[in-house]
C-alpha cells in the first residue's frame, strides 16, 4: 500500500519542460497527468493563460524552483510525428548562435502543426441495403459507382455517378451509405535512384564518385562543388542524391530562388522519373500541410525548397545540398536573422549527414573553409558537352557613350542586332527593377522620396505609380510638382528595367521581347512558362534583373549584354566587390552554352577596376585571392567574426539616446573593436529611425558570450529596440 502510494505522489509530482512557438528564452513547465505518458519531442497541447497552445517536450530538466501546485497540468498529446532530437539540437543550437528565444526558432519547424487537418471522409454502401428504401435511377447509379470502389469522396462519387450532391447526402439521411475514412495515399512518388542517368564526362564521373561515396556513409562531411557555369554541376550531385536514396535516407535541396527553379525541376524529373516535394512560402496551407506530414513520416525522400526547409521535421536526413551557395537569398533578414546556408551544414553535422556547397563563384566564407582543411573541394574546370565559355569585353562607356537620354552603347547596339540577325537569342541585365531608380523636377529640383524611409521613389511607369522598394509604400504618380506645384516637371532620372525595354523597342522594333523581373514574373507558373517560351524561341531578346542569372539553361542564347556593370561598386559594402563580380560572372556565364560560342559585354565607366579585370580575364580565383589579401589584416570576414547591432525607436533622439548607452557600454580587449554607433545608411526604415554598431573579433574570439553581456548592461527603454545581425551579409 505504501508503494502504491509512493508511486501515485511520484506521477502527481512528475513534471516536463514544454517549448511554445512564442518568443520566450527558455521552456515552461507543465505537470504530466497520469494518464499521459510524454517524451522529448512530442508534440502537446499545453494551457497558456486563458488559450491552448500547441508546444513540444524539451529536453531541459524542469526547474525546481516552481512548486508543484503552481505547474498546470498537460492537455493532450497530439497526434503527430514527434520532433526529432536532431531538428531539437538544431533549434537550441541556432538559437543560442544567432541570440534569439528558442522558443521563436522552435516555431518555424512547428508552425504547420497547428494547421493541421484530420484525415478526410468519404462514403460506402450499407450492407445489406434497407428493404424500404426507394431505389431510383439515381440512387443505382451511386451504388454501382460504390461497387467499384469505395470508399469514394462527395466530389468523386458525384461525377462518377453523374448525380448531384444532394442525391448522395439523400442516400446517407435514408441509411443507404455510410462515411467512411478515405485510405490515404503516399502524397509524393519515390524517385528512383536505379534509373540511368545521363552519360558524364569523365571530370563529372571523378566528383560524382566522390559524393556518392560521401552519401554511402552516416558521417558528416562538407564539400564544395566548384565549377565553371554551365560544367553540369547539377548532374553530378544528383548522383549524390541517387546515392542517399539508395541507403533508404533523405535528401534535402536547396535553392535561392524556388519559385524560380521549372528548369532545375525539369532536370530532376528526367533524371528521377518523378517531381520531388517542393517547399517554399507560395504553397498553400494544404499543400505545405500535406508536405510537412511526408517529411516527417519519411514519405517525401527528396525536398526541395527555400532556406525555410531546413526546419523541416525529417526523421532520417542523409544529405544536404545547398545550389548557389554564394546567393545573398539565403540570408533570413526578418524575425530570426540566420544564413541559410551556415546553418545547412550545422543541420548536416547534427544528422550526420554530408553537406555539399555547390556554385560557379563561391563565396569567400567557403573559399577560406577549403584553404583551412574544414571543407574539401572538387572542381569542374570545363563547361559540358564542348561548350566553351563566353567571350568577356568591357565597353567603356567613356569612349563610346550611348546617345543622349539613352543607355545602350553602340557597341552593344551592333552586337545585339547582329545576334539578332543570325537567328540567336540575345539579353540584357540591369539589376534594377521599375522604369527609373529617381524622380526629380526640373524646376526646383524636389526629388521624389519614402515618407516612410531613406530611400527614392522609384517610377514603375507600366503602374503608373512611384514605390518604395523597402516599405512598399506607392503613389500614383503626381501631375505636378508637390513642392512647387509646376505641372508635368517630374522627370525619371537613370534607369530601370522597364526604361531599357522602352528603349529596346524603338531600337530592335521587330524582335519579340520578353522581361523577366520580379515585377513580371510574380510565382513559378509564371517563370515556368518565360523558360518555356525562351527554349521554343518564342523570344528573341531578353531583358531582365538578377531573377536571369539564377541557373537558367538557354541553348540558343548567345549574347549578354550588361547595361550597367558598375552598379553594385558603389557605397562602403565590404561585400561590394565580390558580389558585383559573382552576379556578373553568373549573368555572362548565361550565354554560349551549346553550340554557338557566347559573348558578354560589360557597360562600364570603369573598365580599370579589379572587378572587371576579373571578368574580362576569366581570372576569379586571383580576384579572390586579392580580396582575401585586404580582409586578413583587419580582421573582416571570413578571417575574423562580426555582428552588428541594429538600434531602432520612433524618434531621431530616442534612437540616438539608446544606441548612445550601448556605445558606452560596448566591449573592450584585444582583438575585439566596437565600431559606431551610427546612422544607418537606410536612417529611416519603415517609420522608425537607425542606428548600427559593429562588434568585429578575431576569428578565435566567439562573439555571442560578449554579445549577451554587453546586452544585458543596458535597458532597453519602451518604443525602442534592438536587433543582433550575426554575421551579417549586408550593411543597410
Amino acid at each position: 500500500m505504501s508503494s502504491q502510494r509512493e508511486t501515485q505522489d511520484t506521477e502527481k509530482r512528475r513534471r516536463v519542460a514544454v517549448m511554445l512557438p512564442y518568443p520566450f528564452d527558455k521552456p515552461f513547465d507543465y505537470r504530466v497527468p497520469p494518464e499521459l505518458d510524454p517524451h522529448p519531442g512530442d508534440v502537446v497541447m499545453v494551457p497558456l493563460n486563458r488559450r491552448e497552445e500547441i508546444g513540444v517536450v524539451w529536453d531541459s530538466p524542469p526547474d525546481p524552483s516552481v512548486p508543484d501546485h503552481k505547474l498546470k497540468p498537460l492537455i493532450a498529446l497530439i497526434d503527430t510525428p514527434p520532433m526529432g532530437e536532431s531538428l531539437r539540437r538544431f533549434v537550441d543550437w541556432v538559437a543560442s548562435y544567432t541570440l534569439s528565444p528558442p522558443g521563436e526558432v522552435m516555431a518555424m519547424a512547428l508552425r504547420v502543426v497547428r494547421q493541421q487537418a484530420g484525415p478526410s471522409s468519404g462514403w460506402s454502401r450499407i450492407n445489406p441495403l434497407p428493404a424500404d428504401v426507394r431505389i431510383t435511377p439515381a440512387r443505382q447509379r451511386v451504388l454501382d459507382a460504390l461497387e467499384k470502389t469505395e470508399p469514394r469522396s462527395t466530389s468523386d462519387l458525384s461525377r462518377a455517378a453523374e448525380v448531384g450532391t444532394t442525391v448522395i447526402r439523400g442516400m446517407a439521411d435514408a441509411g443507404l451509405l455510410r462515411s467512411d475514412l478515405m485510405p490515404e495515399a503516399p502524397p509524393f512518388a519515390l524517385p528512383d535512384p536505379a534509373v540511368i542517368g545521363p552519360v558524364l564526362s569523365d571530370e563529372q564521373a571523378v566528383a560524382a564518385t566522390a559524393l556518392r561515396e560521401a552519401a554511402s556513409v552516416r558521417a558528416f562531411s562538407v564539400t564544395l562543388l566548384d565549377g565553371v557555369t554551365g560544367s553540369g554541376k547539377t548532374e553530378v550531385y544528383l548522383e549524390a542524391v541517387a546515392e542517399c536514396l539508395r541507403q533508404g535516407r533523405q535528401a534535402l535541396i536547396l535553392l535561392p530562388e524556388i519559385a524560380l527553379s521549372s528548369q532545375w525541376l525539369s532536370r530532376f524529373q528526367r533524371r528521377f522519373e518523378v517531381a520531388p516535394a517542393v517547399w517554399h512560402s507560395d504553397l498553400s496551407s494544404r499543400i505545405r500541410r500535406i508536405t510537412w506530414r511526408a517529411v516527417a513520416e519519411g514519405q517525401a525522400p527528396v525536398v526541395v525548397g527555400a532556406r525555410s526547409a531546413l526546419f523541416l521535421p525529417f526523421p532520417d536526413l542523409g544529405l544536404i545540398i545547398v545550389d548557389e551557395e554564394h546567393e545573398t537569398a539565403f540570408k533570413q533578414e526578418d524575425g530570426v536573422v540566420y544564413h541559410a546556408r551556415d546553418m545547412a551544414v550545422v543541420r548536416a553535422r547534427f544528422s550526420h549527414a554530408p553537406a555539399v556547397l555547390v556554385s560557379a563563384t563561391p563565396s569567400l566564407e567557403t573559399v577560406a573553409n577549403v584553404e583551412a582543411g574544414r571543407y574539401r573541394k572538387l572542381h569542374l574546370p570545363s563547361r559540358h558537352g564542348g561548350a566553351t565559355l563566353p567571350e568577356i569585353v568591357a565597353v567603356d562607356l567613356r569612349d563610346t557613350p550611348p546617345e543622349r537620354g539613352h543607355f545602350l552603347a553602340p557597341p552593344l547596339i551592333k552586337a545585339v542586332r547582329e545576334t539578332l540577325a543570325r537567328g540567336e537569342q540575345a539579353m540584357l541585365f540591369l539589376n534594377r527593377r521599375g522604369y527609373a531608380p529617381l524622380t526629380l523636377c526640373r524646376r526646383c529640383g524636389h526629388r521624389m522620396q519614402c515618407p516612410h524611409c531613406t530611400a527614392w521613389l522609384v517610377e514603375h511607369r507600366a503602374r503608373r505609380e512611384l514605390q518604395c522598394h523597402h516599405c512598399g509604400h506607392a503613389v500614383p504618380i503626381p501631375p505636378e510638382c508637390p513642392a512647387c506645384h509646376a505641372e508635368h516637371s517630374l522627370t525619371p532620372v537613370g534607369p530601370g528595367v522597364e526604361r531599357i525595354t522602352e528603349e529596346a523597342t524603338k531600337l530592335f522594333p521587330d524582335a519579340r521581347l520578353l522581361v523577366m523581373a520580379s515585377d513580371t514574373m510574380p510565382g513559378p507558373n509564371a517563370a515556368a512558362e518565360a523558360a518555356r517560351a525562351i527554349e521554343a524561341r518564342e523570344v528573341d531578346l531578353i531583358i531582365g534583373t538578377q531573377i536571369v542569372a539564377k541557373g537558367w539553361h538557354f541553348p540558343h542564347l548567345t549574347l549578354v549584354g550588361v547595361v550597367d556593370a558598375d552598379l553594385g561598386l558603389a557605397g562602403g559594402d565590404l561585400r561590394a566587390g565580390e558580389r558585383t563580380v559573382q552576379l556578373l560572372h553568373q549573368v555572362a556565364g548565361r550565354a554560349g552554352r551549346a553550340d554557338a560560342p557566347g559573348r558578354v559585354l560589360l557597360q562600364t565607366f570603369s573598365p580599370e577596376h579589379p572587378v572587371m579585370q576579373a571578368l574580362v580575364d576569366g581570372d576569379l580565383d586571383a580576384f579572390m585571392a586579392s580580396e582575401a589579401a585586404q580582409r586578413k589584416p583587419g580582421n573582416w570576414p571570413p578571417y575574423g567574426r562580426l555582428a552588428a547591432l541594429i538600434v531602432s525607436a520612433e524618434s531621431a533622439q530616442a534612437a540616438d539616446e539608446l544606441a548612445r548607452d550601448l556605445g558606452q557600454a560596448a566591449p573592450y580587449g584585444d582583438g575585439v573593436m566596437v565600431l559606431g554607433p551610427a546612422p544607418a545608411p537606410l536612417s529611416i526604415l519603415r517609420g522608425r529611425h537607425r542606428r548600427r554598431l559593429l562588434l568585429k573579433t578575431r576569428r578565435d574570439i566567439a562573439v555571442q558570450p560578449l554579445l549577451r553581456a554587453w546586452l544585458a548592461k543596458v535597458p532597453v527603454p519602451r518604443g525602442g529596440r534592438v536587433d543582433v545581425d550575426v554575421d551579417p551579409a549586408s550593411f543597410l
